[in-house]
């Protein structure tokens, strides 16, 4: 069976930063069919929910992994390595789930793919990918945004 890794928030989990989900009804017809592996990143690094909001600062979750760019939260504290870990052990649950695709929650600095926040916790969003989107597609997942969200 065709497995796909989804975002935990997607799926009900109330893991976000906010202690909320993000259900997606949509979601649930671009899974149909398929296994599904719910992760979250943020808190398989260690993070609490709820937690402080965090943002890419000096590049994107590439930039991250090349060791040139962080992630910090609003209070300017840096999570990157939570962030690093995070992605590494939701890579290492798509390759056991069998996953050759992610569907994640978009604009997310850990699960974006394509736009996330500009590091000034303004709202604004810049091109690029969060650190496990980019972590995946390095290892040859595609990452997809999430329909509906």
């Amino acid at each position: 069976m065709d497995s796909v890794l989804v975002s935990a928030c997607l799926r009900g989990v109330p893991c976000r930063y906010d202690g909320r989900d993000k259900a997606s009804p949509r979601l649930d017809e671009a899974v149909a069919g398929r296994e599904v592996v719910s992760f979250c990143p943020e808190a398989a690094g260690g993070l609490p929910t709820p937690r402080r909001p965090a943002e890419l600062v000096g590049g994107d979750g590439h930039d991250v992994l090349d060791g040139t760019a962080r992630v910090v939260e609003d209070t300017g504290r840096d999570v990157t390595a939570a962030f690093v870990a995070g992605a590494r052990r939701a890579l290492a649950a798509a390759r056991h789930g069998g996953c050759t695709e992610a569907l994640m929650m978009p604009r997310s600095p850990s699960c974006g793919r394509g736009a996330v926040y500009d590091g000034s916790f303004g709202g604004e969003l810049v091109a690029g990918d969060g650190v496990t989107a980019a972590l995946l597609e390095r290892n040859g997942i595609a990452v997809r945004n999430a329909p509906g969200v």
